[in-house]
């Protein structure tokens, strides 16, 4: 499929969205949405990937909302239902990004801001620029935060923290965002590229499943009571004992080599 906005790039078993708008800071529009939402679909149906990267052109990761968009327009008086917006592309992107099937990687090239923070943070690990920096920007433009902003800034970095980001709309510089636990790795900028790819082979070749249940273990771990989650850790356990992926690790484990997995 062709993309206007985004590039979508599969080779081997890695999968790379690329925002492609850096004339305007690879910023999110109804139809920019659309066509993200549509690779996601692209990528999860694929029996072929088993790790997606996304990033951003140019000197930003991703804007946030397009405040141009005709969508975010008045007409006739009528102010925009934003909401709906949020409802109809963000809320399914967070959501997608959070059960797909295959792990995720977002490399934050530049600025992350708004939704553009959210869409990186939904992602199962973060790797930023030296350069790169997170805004919280819907204060300065008298809106509430949205796209699960305050979700993942309250259960990363505390509400104290996330009510400061929120309500000052101070940049926070990925060595920053590092040292309070938001994302995972800063990479210094003559090393991001490589870094990344680097990072993405890696986790190509580790149990796909297996990576996917753990993130939904975690996730459930914030919730859950302690025996809830001892519950869920067996179940899903006995489902991956069950795995092509389990039985080549331990006769790798037996053989001293290393194992090589299938994602199966």
């Amino acid at each position: 499929m062709q993309f206007e906005n985004i590039n979508l790039e599969i080779t081997e078993a890695i999968a790379r969205i690329l925002l492609n708008k850096p004339e305007k800071l690879n910023s999110l529009d109804d139809a920019t949405m659309t066509e993200l939402n549509q690779a996601l679909d692209i990528v999860d149906r694929s029996t072929q990937v088993r790790v997606l990267v996304i990033t951003g052109s140019g000197r930003a990761f991703c804007a946030g909302q397009d405040l141009n968009d005709p969508a975010m327009q008045e007409i006739d008086g009528q102010l925009p239902d934003i909401g709906d917006i949020v409802e109809r592309h963000f809320k399914p992107m967070v959501l997608r990004l959070q059960n797909l099937r295959v792990p995720t990687i977002a490399a934050v090239n530049g600025l992350a801001a708004g939704g553009g923070a959210s869409l990186a943070l939904a992602c199962d690990l973060v790797v930023a620029a030296k350069s790169a920096y997170f805004l919280q920007a819907f204060s300065r433009i008298g809106l509430t935060p949205d796209t699960g902003s305050t979700w993942y800034l309250a259960h990363k970095i505390g509400t104290a923290r996330a009510i400061g980001l929120t309500f000052l709309a101070e940049k926070l510089p990925a060595e920053k965002a590092l040292e309070w636990g938001l994302i995972w790795q800063v990479l210094e900028d003559n090393e991001f590229a490589d870094g990344v790819k680097q990072l993405a082979a890696r986790i190509a070749t580790l149990p796909t499943k297996a990576l996917v249940r753990t993130r939904e273990l975690i996730a459930a771990a914030l919730t859950h009571t302690l025996e809830q989650q001892l519950s869920m850790e067996a179940t899903t356990i006995r489902e991956m004992g069950k795995s092509v992926d389990y039985q080549e690790g331990v006769q790798a484990f037996i053989e001293k080599r290393v194992p090589v997995f299938t994602g199966k």
